[in-house]
């Protein structure tokens, strides 16, 4: 066969992916089906050093990758909802089922449902007042963070490269630590003490519902 035709055969193979640099075996790489003919676009799986991975059929090459990649599980759980019902329909996540997933790790439809089973069972007073004291936390714990980031921006000194020269131009603090905690921190802590005190208030006023909601269920009886 002359080296035209060999080489004409050779490009085939590598288009069908069976030449023999494509399909010659390799300790720990390919096991099973290494000289089976792939079509392009095709996909199978097989172990390799004891790890799984699904392998594609490209034009000339194939691409593998670990089936369950620790990056896959991550992103997989990331936007799964874990907290549903085994029953759950939602395949097609909306605005709000993305939003109870933080807060509940499940969809919208399943958080009603979980309610409402908490109301059946009277414990639905006391999931409301967990939750707003959780969330009324949490949002001191950013707030009181920011300020702490607010409080090093505004009392310390920063240094800038002005030009490609490699001058330096200072901006000076805008306040000492003692202005910051008599101006700033003083008013975050008052507006803290309110903020604590008005969650307090309607804790109180759901446990008066609560209260009033068993006085009129016993009343009935």
């Amino acid at each position: 066969m002359s080296k035209k035709l060999q080489n004409i055969k050779a490009i085939k193979q590598m288009i069908a992916g069976t030449h023999r640099t494509q399909t010659k075996n390799q300790v720990g790489l390919y096991t099973g089906n290494v000289h089976k003919k792939r079509d392009v676009g095709e996909k199978w799986e097989e172990t390799i050093n004891g790890t799984i991975y699904e392998i594609e059929q490209k034009q000339g090459f194939r691409v593998k990758k670990p089936k369950n990649s620790i990056a896959a599980e991550v992103k997989s759980y990331l936007n799964s909802f874990p907290n549903c019902s085994k029953d759950c329909t939602c395949t097609n996540p909306t605005h709000l089922d993305k939003k109870m997933r933080v807060l509940h790790g499940m969809c919208f439809d399943c958080v009603i449902e979980m309610e409402n089973e908490l109301r059946k069972q009277g414990k639905f007073e006391e999931y409301e007042r967990n939750r707003i004291r959780n969330n009324a936390t949490a949002w001191l714990e950013r707030a009181e963070n920011d300020v702490k980031m607010l409080k090093e921006a505004y009392t310390q000194s920063s240094k800038f490269v002005q030009n490609s020269e490699g001058d330096v131009e200072t901006w000076h603090a805008k306040m000492t630590p003692q202005e910051f905690e008599e101006t700033v921190e003083k008013q975050f802590n008052e507006f803290k003490e309110k903020f604590l005190k008005n969650i307090e208030e309607k804790l109180s006023k759901v446990d008066k519902i609560s209260y009033n909601k068993l006085k009129e269920n016993k009343n009935d009886k």
